[in-house]
């Protein structure tokens, strides 16, 4: 009974774990996007572009890396 306790317990806590990071991962990608305008828009081109492109490599890995094949899996598999 404990080991079934034990074993739900780590997955809870896997869980948490992606969901975590895919949210912290998202909020970064999203802030990276907002201050790539920010930069757009006061002419800084080298920037906003650098800050767009981890930007988008940011949600990426929060919405499809980590959300969709990892937790979204777990989830439903």
């Amino acid at each position: 009974m404990t080991a079934l306790n034990a074993d739900l317990l780590i997955e809870f806590a896997v869980l948490l774990a992606y969901a975590l990071a895919a949210g912290i991962l998202t909020a970064l990608g999203a802030a990276a996007e907002y201050f790539s305008l920010q930069y757009l828009g006061s002419g800084e081109l080298v920037v906003a572009l650098w800050l767009a492109a981890m930007g988008a490599i940011m949600l990426y890995a929060g919405v499809v890396g980590i959300g969709y094949r990892k937790l979204f899996a777990q989830i439903v598999g």
